[in-house]
């Protein structure tokens, strides 16, 4: 057999293997996606672990519907409604005895309230003259001031007493994470909810997930969603802080999708405040590649429900048809999601051509060499 026919013999092996073997991005959907070296995972097994859906009207409906309507917060207005600040060591009370001055310390030009009124020691008592010493931690101002009241009216008839906070010292909210302005935030007499304390710390920066704000109390997390709460005005979503509270905005770097295959740009995209649909991913990375690109195969892969029992879930965007982009301009996606366009047929086909090329033109000429020393 001459190297002229042994060239052209393993050409035609190698051409009839490059099928089975085609470089690029593709997927299969007609073979198993999960299968070891003893076949354990037949295409019945892999109905069970992953499961497909073609994006359609029927599917966008499914997905865009609100998992619950707004509804109002009742626990919420209760809480607000029945709030009343309760005094804790450290709290400054301003204490004032209408018609008594001797009993009230002036403020002065040069004295602000809060270095005039009587300090809340660590053993939660203020001092106060004719009274003496008044266990106040953990009492309202109303109470407090029915007690100097009822103790006072031994030395003063029908006495007119006011007590305020003038300085809120003992009890505090922290805000941490993706704030403009982490920090400690007071509790006063002012019921703050979970959205005023995010405001209060300046707002949420750009690189901020305001669908993880997580509050921990007295040891134990519960998450919320700020973008149903702005966006959808789910109040479910707000709840009124107490003492020691402590919110921690997250960062967004979770919060990506991929965008890998035949696409110029693959790589890993930051969702934003408003969301990500399969339109604007593929249009961040540049579109697919119209000459190597399926239409057929653009995939989101996207991992299922842990307690579904499945390892993923596939939605499959036909695009042949223009008309289909306005399905992926309506299709969410989630963090973590997959964006995969696969290869067309021939562009893998090309593919294996150009690789095998180099070598065909090698064996050629040395085939060609080989006849002219002869």
């Amino acid at each position: 057999m001459t190297p002229m026919k042994l060239t052209l013999l393993s050409l035609s092996a190698l051409l009839c293997a490059s099928c089975a073997f085609a470089p690029g991005s593709h997927i299969d959907t007609k073979s198993s996606l999960f299968e070891d070296s003893n076949n354990e995972f037949s295409e019945a097994d892999l109905s069970k672990l992953v499961a497909t859906h073609s994006i359609s009207p029927m599917l966008l409906a499914e997905l865009n519907t609100p998992n619950t309507a707004p509804q109002f917060n009742e626990q919420l207005q209760a809480a607000l409604g029945n709030y009343d600040y309760q005094v804790g060591k450290g709290d400054v009370l301003l204490i004032t005895v209408w018609n008594h001055p001797e009993l009230t310390i002036p403020a002065g030009s040069m004295r602000n309230p809060i270095d005039a009124g009587n300090w809340v020691h660590n053993d939660g008592t203020i001092f106060y003259p004719y009274v003496g010493k008044v266990k106040v931690e953990g009492l309202k101002v109303t109470e407090i001031r029915d007690i100097l009241a009822k103790k006072l009216a031994k030395y003063i008839e029908s006495p007119q007493v006011d007590v305020t906070v003038a300085g809120f010292r003992s009890q505090r909210v922290y805000v941490t994470g993706e704030v403009n302005k982490p920090g400690v935030l007071p509790v006063t007499n002012v019921p703050m909810t979970l959205i005023e304390a995010v405001s209060a710390a300046g707002g949420l920066n750009p690189e901020a997930d305001w669908t993880n704000v997580t509050l921990t109390r007295n040891g134990q997390e519960r998450q919320f969603n700020l973008r149903e709460l702005y966006q959808q005005g789910n109040t479910d979503q707000n709840i009124l802080l107490q003492p020691n509270d402590v919110v921690h905005v997250a960062r967004n770097d979770q919060n990506k999708v991929f965008v890998l295959g035949e696409v110029r740009q693959p790589r890993s995209y930051m969702i934003g405040r408003n969301g990500m649909s399969l339109a604007e991913a593929l249009a961040e990375a540049g579109g697919w590649f119209e000459a190597t690109a399926n239409a057929e195969g653009v995939f989101v892969i996207r991992a299922a429900d842990p307690n579904s029992g499945r390892i993923a879930d596939i939605y499959q965007l036909h695009a042949k048809n223009a008309t289909a982009l306005v399905l992926a301009e309506q299709f969410p996606l989630q963090q973590r999601d997959i964006i995969y366009v696969t290869a067309a047929p021939v562009a893998r086909w090309n593919r294996v051509i150009s690789q095998i090329l180099p070598s065909i033109s090698g064996l050629y000429n040395l085939s060609r060499t080989r006849d002219e020393m002869r």
